[in-house]
């Protein structure tokens, strides 16, 4: 518990996240970092304002955490450095330092789908995410999304409908529902799903919070689905960032004349894969769709790895190496050397590690 009390006041303080960590722990371990006075956190690397939070106000705040984990057999905090961590996650530019779950946090190292779109959508847009999110439960899929009005929420009822499970990333601490109108559907969520914030749970909902979200929505996910979205939206940032990220981007067209499509347009022209239904997306991961989705990760340990992931295992050794190195090696397209690391982490023949992967050497 101490341990984790010292990470908890770490991910107090704005703006570290766990690249930064790994930079620091190249020097000094966690319990010495938190117990260092101001002036010498400033000399290591951190602000002013993040020296002065850290070595005043961290504390309490870990306190207060621990209540809330305390306070429900549901409540779970996923450090950096636990092993239920989502290596896709770290695959990102700025990891969460440590998230807060309430619900399931082993679905978090599942294989997932980003359902984004329009606060606004219209009928059809809606009827859109939630037949694509019911469906693609029904194959066997995950779908994960920001609980925000519109085009997030269809998508956690639509999967939901189908008996699926479902994650919603939160912009705010998980004391909070927001919008209030969603309070049963986060109800349902933690029951039959998680619920995800990297926020601290008595935070409140900002502006510049759900922006940052996003960047958890698409980074938990290997490929995300864009329904509606005007030509600038936040829909489009989650979009950028999966791109960036080097995942699928996929978008629904719609008419052209409306603004609600303008965005998925846009996308399409930039090179994101049109989709008219569910089978134009198990038509692009034939692979994935014939993964271990609904197996559990034991069964996967135990399963024949896929020829993908035998090919990048010949291309992975004892340095770290990137990703993006992998897949040119191998001869594959990022999404599918993406998926297939994943398989071969769960067999226990490779580790993700800051900057890439690294083979890990039986007895």
């Amino acid at each position: 518990m101490d341990e984790l009390h010292n990470w908890l006041a770490l991910a107090s303080v704005h703006g570290l996240d766990g690249l930064k960590y790994q930079r620091l722990r190249e020097h000094i371990s966690l319990a010495e970092l938190v117990k260092l006075p101001a002036s010498t956190l400033r000399n290591i690397g951190l602000t002013e304002r993040q020296a002065y939070l850290l070595a005043h106000e961290a504390m309490p705040k870990a306190q207060s955490a621990l209540r809330w984990l305390d306070a429900a057999q549901n409540h779970h905090v996923i450090t950096y450095a636990d092993v239920r961590y989502p290596s896709v996650l770290k695959q990102t530019k700025q990891p969460p330092l440590l998230l807060f779950v309430k619900g399931d946090p082993q679905l978090l190292s599942q294989q997932q789908l980003a359902m984004v779109g329009s606060r606004q959508p219209t009928p059809t847009g809606r009827k859109v995410a939630y037949n694509f999110a019911a469906e693609l439960t029904q194959q066997g899929y995950l779908v994960t999304s920001g609980m925000a009005r519109g085009i997030d929420s269809e998508s956690h009822k639509g999967a939901l409908s189908a008996g699926g499970l479902t994650i919603a990333v939160l912009g705010h601490g998980l004391e909070q529902v927001y919008p209030s109108s969603n309070k049963i559907l986060a109800q349902t969520i933690a029951e039959q799903g998680a619920l995800v914030s990297e926020y601290f749970p008595d935070v409140q909902a900002r502006a510049e919070f759900f922006p940052q979200r996003n960047r958890i929505v698409v980074g938990l996910s290997i490929g995300t689905i864009v329904v509606e979205a005007a030509l600038k939206s936040g829909t489009l940032i989650s979009a950028n960032l999966a791109a960036e990220y080097s995942r699928d981007v996929f978008a629904v067209p719609g008419p052209v004349y409306s603004p609600q499509s303008a965005g998925c347009h846009a996308l399409i022209q930039q090179g994101a894969k049109l989709v008219t239904s569910v089978a134009d997306i198990v038509e692009e991961w034939s692979f994935f769709s014939q993964s271990c989705l609904k197996s559990s990760i034991e069964e996967e340990k135990s399963t024949e790895t896929d020829l993908f992931a035998r090919q990048l295992l010949a291309n992975v050794g004892d340095e770290v190496t990137a990703v993006d190195l992998i897949a040119e090696r191998a001869g594959l397209v990022i999404a599918d050397a993406t998926i297939a690391l994943l398989q071969l982490e769960l067999a226990g023949e490779v580790a993700a590690v800051p900057g890439g992967y690294i083979r890990v050497r039986s007895a």
